[in-house]
């Protein structure tokens, strides 16, 4: 499964999604692109619900959906994104 998102800045960002996403039942494997914004996903769950609990973890973190929000509502996801990236980046160390 591969769900391109929003507001992925660094390391930090990837290290987070990757620990939230790792503890959902059915995902296998997380790898993230930070570069390209796309977060790929092992998994052998391939109904559209457990894609849309995915959706929500992820927005729920800041990190929507590429052009699923718009106005208020991105700029909440962005601003939430800061604290989940700070959280990934301390504890990377």
């Amino acid at each position: 499964m591969i769900i391109e998102v929003e507001n992925i800045k660094c390391g930090g960002c990837a290290n987070s999604i990757n620990q939230k996403l790792m503890q959902l039942d059915g995902i296998e494997d997380v790898a993230v692109d930070v570069d390209a914004g796309r977060i790929t996903l092992s998994t052998g769950q391939t109904s559209d619900s457990f894609r849309q609990t995915v959706l929500a973890k992820l927005s729920a973190m800041g990190y929507p959906e590429k052009g699923s929000l718009e106005g208020l509502g991105a700029v909440k996801a962005k601003a939430t994104s800061y604290v989940s990236c700070a959280i990934g980046k301390m504890s990377e160390s």
